[in-house]
């Protein structure tokens, strides 16, 4: 199909055959070409005002950054780069020619070339650029230097915050084990151990079950007759409770000829919401409260004897007064820290200020 010609080439649409140009798209596009040339002219303005302004030394090794200029680091750097350049120089040709005339004084030139002259040599140096740092150094006007200030400033400050970064991060992040093999590695080693006996004895990875012995499978089979464990909100609910409750009053001993005596004694004993004696209490034999404070107590006993092996780290940060505390505190932390970050954050800088 032929290109429309009514169709102007900068147009938006020229690329529709059957689009055919009308007012609106040349003034679309006199209002592009518009912008463009304004954002020309402003480029090229601002890069003139940009060389205007800077003040880059042709010999430093940043000057090819457009946004750099040099301060006074740079130029006394310059300057005892060239004070230091043309002494190595003369002190190079003065040996040369030295050694060339009299063969005897080579091992003088030697001694003179150690460390010490060295050091003796840079200290001088240092002396004459400090007096030559002068004819190299331009003069800057009070806004460049409070602009060279602020720069300063602004990166000790990126500094300051980084190194604060890694520390906290260090402290936070628990150090890895220094002893013991990792799982992953203990895993592996196993794995390629059985993976030999397999080929000594002609088997494949799939029939790895027949090394096992007769007591590693009983265990393995009571491992998965076994319910698993409640997990999160399942450790709330009404069976969960139920099987705690059955576990608890398993070693507790009845007396059934008390039980149905005090049944008898007590017309009401099942009280109904519609009874007179609807919540008073029971008298209870002292050896009954004695055996429930027992049961307390063996149960808080039992809780405080299990423990899991879990890592300590030292440089962590203290917030909590026990063990149980500490617990209930990462409980705290995993629900609600993302909201509360930006506070801590705040009042550890400092910067939690009224306004």
């Amino acid at each position: 199909m032929e290109k429309n010609s009514k169709s102007h080439p900068d147009c938006i649409n020229s690329s529709n055959p059957y689009h055919e140009c009308v007012e609106y798209c040349f003034k679309k596009i006199s209002e592009a070409k518009e912008r463009l040339d304004k954002e020309e002219a402003g480029l090229s303005q601002w890069k003139k005002q940009l060389e205007v302004e800077r003040t880059v030394h042709p010999d430093c090794i940043n000057a090819s950054n457009p946004f750099h200029e040099c301060g006074d680091f740079c130029f006394r750097k310059i300057a005892e780069a060239k004070e230091l350049a043309k002494n190595i120089g003369s002190q190079q040709g003065g040996d040369v020619a030295q050694s060339s005339l009299d063969p005897s004084n080579q091992s003088e030139v030697a001694e003179d070339r150690r460390p010490d002259s060295v050091e003796h040599t840079a200290h001088d140096d240092d002396q004459h650029s400090d007096k030559n740092v002068e004819a190299d150094y331009p003069v800057l006007n009070e806004r460049q230097k409070k602009l060279f200030e602020l720069r300063l400033k602004m990166n000790e400050a990126r500094k300051a915050n980084q190194m604060a970064i890694v520390a906290e991060k260090n402290r936070l992040e628990a150090p890895p084990e220094a002893r013991g093999v990792s799982k992953q590695k203990w895993l592996e080693e196993r794995k390629k151990k059985i993976g030999k006996l397999l080929d000594a004895n002609g088997l494949d990875m799939s029939k790895s079950y027949m090394l096992d012995t007769q007591e590693a499978a009983e265990e393995k089979y009571k491992k998965w007759e076994k319910d698993p464990a409640p997990f999160g909100w399942d450790v709330f609910n009404q069976k969960s409770l139920y099987n705690a409750y059955k576990k608890r009053t398993k070693n507790i001993e009845v007396d059934l000829e008390e039980y149905n005596s005090m049944k008898e004694k007590d017309p009401e004993f099942y009280r109904d919401a519609s009874s007179l004696q609807y919540g008073k209490a029971p008298k209870i034999p002292d050896e009954n409260i004695d055996r429930m404070v027992k049961e307390l107590e063996d149960r808080d006993l039992k809780r405080k004897a299990f423990s899991r092996r879990r890592r300590f780290h030292e440089e962590k940060d203290i917030d909590s007064i026990n063990d149980r505390n500490e617990h209930f505190n990462k409980k705290i932390e995993r629900a609600f820290g993302k909201y509360t970050l930006e506070i801590k954050n705040n009042l550890e800088r400092g910067t939690a200020l009224p306004d």
